[in-house]
């Protein structure tokens, strides 16, 4: 493997060029004219097709950006885009899990379909995505940041990605000329790559699709120093269920290894020490969290952080009750998780500050979601997978200027399914047949009236895996949710989204419930056919489960997340 290590600067900055012609003469009236003319000729060219830029974190919730809920922290630059353009509040995921949702994103297709169903399945690259039918309509396409797929991406003139998960400190990018090892912080460095390639990359004659995929804030969660020394400081309002119970639901809840108290490890996720461990006698997975790629200035700098923080823990932990510990382990984690996302949403905005100075804001549509939400000790829990709301939901925002009106507030049920199809459609190429979404054009111009989707459809296989989330499918529209729970459990739960906005209360054997449970069931099987899902299927990809044998590690590459 060919590793090269570059330095690039956090502060990395783009210079401003400009043109001067001479005072005088009729050799400076010619040069006025070209550079006019050459500078006309561009800005027309660009002006033909909008350009795209998705930006993509993974693992975001839509709690902690301010544009939803201000209660967590203040994200300004992402929320300029809802203030620029849309924001949904009814956007969601069909598979909650980090390549699903990749997958879905780029072919437009449920994950029954395009095959990519886990995390530890290949992409089949036979798929025909989004950026390639672009590509081949005369877009310049690039992509920088986490892809997720153990493969090169197809479609794209540029790249340069992390493998698997990548690393937040000094990581390693795969690109076209062999793999490099880049000096820094992975957030600021996948924004100084995307600068860089549209200052000097980019063809000013083209339209342009640019991914720009944030690796934070995935877990383990390790901040930028300038964060960390602020969020550590910080104390955050606990979720109202953060001691769920699960008591009207099925075994899927109360089976899951996501729980805060049993199942956050201590090292990986709260950063404790392992000799705090070992002198408690706690004993628990060790991970290996990515800080022994910190140089020594960093680690002595995270050290003089974390280091009170983990002696403040070994005092007290002996006299700690379950609760205390649960408080105590949801703090650290909101601290760090949060941390994380400060970085993106600063780098957002030098991304859009780029956009703005160069004057490309005007023709250029920019998107802000995640790969799904998350959950932020909602239900006692972290990470995703459920069709429940905080994992099911994800952030979905988006400017257009001079087709969306600024500050729109959209609620009709839009979903990952649907990026590809908007896209092609913005770019006017006609999508593939084979598309499942629908595209959100309509929605970003205000012509309501020409949506007509009342529901949608979530399937998630992973199971046995990481988390012991059971595998499910399910049906939401704006009022319901029924999901059924199988594999080695037949379990189906109903709720109320909008007397029960938490979903607290299974109503599934609720006499009063009856009709809307049939009806929902009815709705479901009907969703099932249109999106070519079915029980042989599911028996399909059981078995291809089977046959891998997949068991858990302690090598954190293998881990699914």
């Amino acid at each position: 493997m060919n590793i090269t290590s570059i330095n690039l600067f956090p502060s990395f900055k783009i210079k401003n060029y400009s043109v001067f012609a001479p005072k005088n003469g009729i050799l400076g009236a010619v040069i006025l004219c070209i550079t006019a003319c050459s500078v006309h000729k561009n800005q027309v060219t660009e002006k033909q097709k909008p350009n795209i830029i998705f930006i993509m974190s993974d693992d975001h919730a839509y709690q902690a950006i301010s544009a939803y809920d201000n209660k967590l922290m203040q994200t300004p630059n992402i929320d300029r885009i809802a203030h620029e353009g849309m924001i949904f509040t009814n956007a969601s995921v069909t598979n909650s899990i980090c390549s699903p949702s990749r997958a879905v994103i780029l072919t437009g297709k449920h994950s029954h379909l395009n095959g990519k169903i886990d995390n530890l399945s290949k992409f089949d690259t036979s798929n025909v995505t989004f950026p390639q039918l672009l590509q081949k309509a005369g877009y310049q396409t690039a992509m920088f940041g986490k892809l997720h797929f153990g493969n090169n991406p197809k479609g794209f003139d540029e790249f340069m990605i992390l493998p698997d998960q990548g690393d937040y400190y000094n990581p390693e990018f795969i690109t076209k000329k062999g793999d490099t090892i880049i000096t820094g912080y992975v957030t600021d460095i996948t924004t100084d790559l995307t600068l860089n390639w549209l200052e000097k990359g980019r063809d000013k004659t083209k339209p342009f699709l640019l991914m720009y995929l944030h690796k934070a804030p995935h877990r383990p969660w390790l901040p930028k120093e300038k964060y960390y020394k602020e969020f550590t400081k910080k104390t955050f309002p606990l979720p109202e269920t953060l001691f769920d119970d699960y008591s009207t639901r099925s075994s899927a809840a109360k089976s899951a290894e996501m729980n805060i108290l049993k199942d956050m490890l201590l090292t990986y996720d709260n950063k404790l020490e392992g000799s705090i461990l070992d002198s408690l006698g706690i004993n628990e997975r060790r991970l290996n969290t990515g800080l022994n790629r910190m140089t020594k200035a960093e680690r002595q700098a995270w050290d003089a952080v974390y280091g009170p923080i983990n002696e403040e823990f070994l005092k007290n932990y002996p006299k700690m009750s379950p609760k205390e510990l649960t408080v105590w382990k949801y703090q650290r984690y909101m601290q760090d998780y949060l941390a994380t996302i400060a970085s993106v949403d600063e780098n957002v905005g030098r991304l859009l500050d780029y956009l703005d100075d160069k004057k490309l804001s005007e023709n250029t549509v920019v998107v802000y979601t995640s790969d799904q939400g998350f959950y932020l000790g909602e239900h006692g829990w972290f990470d995703k997978r459920f069709m429940y709301n905080e994992s099911f939901r994800t952030p979905l925002l988006i400017k257009w200027p001079n087709k969306i009106a600024p500050g729109t507030t959209e609620d009709e049920m839009v979903q990952n399914l649907d990026f590809a199809q908007t896209f092609l459609e913005i770019a006017g190429v006609k999508a593939p047949n084979d598309m499942q979404g629908k595209s959100l054009v309509p929605l970003l111009l205000g012509k309501k009236e020409k949506w007509d989707r009342d529901a949608i459809y979530y399937h998630y296989y992973e199971y046995p895996a990481e988390h012991a989330v059971k595998r499910h499918y399910g049906i939401a529209t704006k009022k319901y949710k029924l999901i059924h729970f199988y594999y080695d459990i037949d379990a189906w739960e109903l709720y109320d989204r909008e007397k029960d906005p938490n979903e607290l209360h299974n109503v599934y054997d609720d006499p009063a419930y009856k009709d809307i449970a049939e009806m929902m069931k009815t709705k479901l099987q009907e969703l099932r056919v249109k999106y070519k899902d079915s029980e042989i299927l599911d028996n399909y990809y059981i078995q291809l489960y089977k046959k891998k044998k997949v068991t858990k590690t302690a090598d954190h590459s293998l881990i699914s997340e």
